[in-house]
């Protein structure tokens, strides 16, 4: 219960600074204080981006889950938001037979997984709620690999705070630890109960259910896992705040 008190009092003196003149001063020390400042911290923006991330961060360290659902309650149409990206193409004629996830980074072991093999690691589901940024959503059944297992089969370091995500377009992503160990975080392969389907991100995707729609990037080809992201880039931890959106992102 005092954990839970300190951290209450740490947002709620947060809060109550931003309401000053010093306010963004106060908020950015005491992020810093717990380790808690995001890649986008700079700009117009980045107080609040700030104290969003440590808020969640110091509310949730004892690993809150996302809702789960019934299967009845999957919805009859999951949207897909644009076409796949246009070499990704050539993949799809020999059912991804070629296509291989490669992790790098901080880890003991170096890996190159094929399909086949993330299919051989302990199979995870869940039915969750995937919410876009852009104002609609749907409830699927997800089917794939907790990351955290494929975490513990490269090796990542314990000095290691991100885990980077490259598609085969020119998106990329980014999570911290606390998401990428978290139990519903996934490598998906599955939806619904059949293959991943090409619009929703086949034959890999990300699905970070804790986070907008947006984090759980798509068409995946490449893992990093590293202790920082500030050269990365532009530093600012994926390609979404160059659309306007945050880093995190979460619900």
């Amino acid at each position: 219960m005092s954990r839970l008190i300190t951290r209450r009092k740490v947002i709620t003196t947060a809060l109550t600074a931003l309401g000053g003149a010093s306010g963004l001063a106060v908020a950015a020390r005491l992020a810093g204080r717990y380790g808690l400042i995001p890649p986008d911290h700079t700009g117009l923006y980045g107080a609040g981006e700030t104290l969003t991330y440590a808020s969640h961060r110091l509310l949730t360290a004892r690993g809150s889950l996302a809702r789960e659902f019934r299967r009845d309650q999957i919805s009859n149409v999951a949207p897909v938001n644009g076409p796949p990206p246009g070499d990704y193409q050539q993949l799809l004629g020999p059912g991804f037979r070629d296509w291989r996830l490669d992790i790098d980074g901080l880890v003991a072991r170096p890996s190159s997984f094929s399909l086949a093999d993330l299919h051989g690691f302990p199979v995870s589901r869940q039915i969750t709620h995937q919410a876009c940024e852009e104002g609609w959503s749907f409830i699927a059944e997800w089917i794939g690999v907790q990351l955290s297992h494929v975490l513990n089969i490269v090796g990542a370091s314990p000095s290691a705070r991100y885990v980077v995500f490259y598609a085969y377009d020119d998106d990329w992503e980014s999570i911290d630890m606390a998401d990428a160990r978290h139990p519903q975080t996934l490598l998906a392969y599955g939806m619904n109960g059949g293959d991943l389907p090409a619009g929703h991100g086949a034959p890999l995707r990300l699905r970070v259910p804790r986070q907008l729609g947006y984090k759980s990037i798509k068409y995946l080809a490449q893992m990093s896992v590293v202790d920082n992201l500030k050269d990365i880039g532009d530093g600012s931890g994926s390609s979404a705040p160059g659309y306007g959106y945050s880093w995190y992102a979460g619900i």
